[in-house]
Formats: C-alpha cells, structure tokens, sequence
C-alpha cells in the first residue's frame, strides 16, 4: 500500500515457547512485512527478542514498542540497544516509554515523578550515547558522564507522544513517535500536524509516526470490538491511554480496533497513511470459533497490503 509502510506486533501474551516467538519473525520476513515490533510488558525482555529475530532475519526492520525507561539508566539501554543494532546489521528501532504510574510507582516501587521532564532527560542522555558513543549531561534527574565502546550504527529513537510536552520532545530531540490507543482522528488532526511543526519549527525533519491498532479481519466488527475490549480491558484504566479514547469519543478500548472485511481494514490503513501517518503496526489479535484461523488470515490480507 502506497504511502505507509505496514508492519506486525510479536506477540507474547505469555506463556509462549521462546522458539514460536522467533518463528513470528521469520514468518514477517517471509509474508513481506516492512517491521515487527515487540512489546515489553512482562513476558521476554523485548530487546533480547529482538537481537534474536534479527539473527533469523536479513531485510525485516526490528523495532521495541516500547522499552519503559524508569526502570533501567539510559547507559545500559543505549548498551543493550547498540547490541541489538549490532545484532540486526542497522535494522533496530528502539522505542522508548516512560511506562505508567501503575506500573513503576505500583509495582516496582520507584518514583514516577514528573515523567516528561524524566523522558527529555532520558532521551538527550541516549542520543548523545547512541550518535556519539559518549555523553557529559548533567540534569535534575540524571548526572551523567561516561562513554560506551559498541560497535554499531546509530540507531533511531521514537518515544510515545501522546501529551503536548512529550510530542515537543519528540519533534526537537528524537526520531519520531510510536502510538497505541489512539485513534485515526486523533492523529490526523491533533498529533501528527503537531509534531510536524514542532519538528519543522526546529528546523529538523518530519518524525516517523508508528500507529499501532488492534486488528482482525472478521464479518462481524462489533463482536470483534466488544471482544478486544475485554481481551484489552486495562488500557481503558490507564491514564494517558485514556485520554486517547476520551480524545476520539471512545469509550471502551475495544471500539479503537481495526475490524471488519478486507475493503474496511484496507480504507483504514489507507485513511492513516493519508494523515501523516508512515508506519501501522498490527497487533493482530484473534476472534471468532477459530481464533489462530483467524488471526492467519488478518496476517496474509496484511502481507498483500504491505506488499501492494
């Protein structure tokens, strides 16, 4: 499909054998996906998966969607990422997040205070590392000085942009955004045209804007929306991705998937592109009697846009 390049989430609900996760991968290439991009929730460590599909791999772009920043110091990202661009010969993407507070404050016990001021110095600190191999930042929440010795191509940096501070970060210091749970209204009237001039203001290129959506090809839409809106329920309860639902007159999670036949999921995708949108990432998710028939047959009417 013209103007929008169409990639496919690696999904790991848990529970699954580390060899199907790579197969997943392997498949993508093969169906002539343009990405795959790899959560990082509570299953496998993203960027392991992603160094680890890149070796079963040779043209498919490898992307994180996204790495929460909070819980580990942009030294040993910016490592991990450079060993993972190394892995994947330039084909990584590292996708940066500062998670939510349920899951930073909740769960791991640190402080989530003031996120965006965190991200900015988060990302100028892994810029400088990533493009310089060295970095001599001080801030009010990081202090640091020290140089890394990976040998790899720079590779780009897009972070979740879903408020006006974090998508003025986006636009002056990274390489785009990367998006979930926020709708095509959303992005074409609000996210998109800001970026753009913030990053044109900056006198900086246009940032790559990564949507991601719920998908699945299916004769009946609305079954398949109520479905992903329990098999999705907790993005609903989280703040910044609430604000996206409330921001497109949503209300369950669910009623942002792409679903329906071949024409609605095609005039969708080609909707996005016509918005600024480059990159959709499909989070293929199963529904119906047969649910891996048909999350096959939501992957090959991909590949055939993706290839179209």
């Amino acid at each position: 499909m013209q103007g929008i390049r169409i990639g496919v989430s690696v999904a790991d609900g848990g529970g699954t054998r580390l060899e199907d996760l790579i197969t997943q991968f392997s498949q993508a290439e093969s169906m002539g996906f343009h990405s795959a991009w790899v959560a990082n929730i509570f299953g496998f460590d993203a960027l392991t998966l992603c160094a680890l599909g890149a070796r079963e791999t040779t043209t498919l772009e490898l992307g994180t969607a996204v790495m929460p920043t909070y819980s580990r110091h942009p030294l040993y990202m910016v490592q991990q990422a450079l060993s993972t661009q190394a892995a994947a010969g330039g084909r990584f993407v590292l996708g940066l997040g500062p998670s939510h507070k349920l899951v930073i404050e909740d769960l791991l016990g640190l402080s989530y205070a003031k996120p965006a001021r965190h991200v900015r110095e988060y990302v100028t600190i892994a810029k400088q590392l990533i493009d310089e191999r060295k970095c001599a930042f001080d801030g009010e929440t990081y202090r640091v000085h020290a140089s890394l010795d990976v040998v790899a191509d720079p590779c780009p940096v897009l972070i979740g942009a879903l408020g006006p501070v974090m998508r003025r970060i986006c636009a002056t210091l990274t390489d785009g955004t990367i998006t979930w749970m926020t709708g095509p209204r959303t992005l074409g009237e609000t996210l998109v045209p800001d970026i753009q001039r913030l990053a044109k203001e900056a006198g900086r290129s246009a940032p790559r804007v990564v949507a991601g959506f719920p998908v699945v090809l299916t004769d009946d839409p609305d079954g398949a929306k109520a479905a992903a809106s329990q098999m999705f329920a907790i993005y609903g309860q989280l703040p910044s991705y609430r604000a996206m639902l409330d921001a497109e007159g949503l209300e369950a999670p669910g009623e942002i998937a792409v679903a329906g036949d071949e024409k609605a999921i095609e005039a969708a995708i080609a909707g996005l592109a016509s918005s600024g949108v480059t990159d959709f990432n499909a989070a293929v998710f199963p529904f119906g009697p047969d649910p891996k028939a048909s999350v096959a047959r939501t992957w090959e009417l991909l590949s055939s846009l993706a290839k179209s």
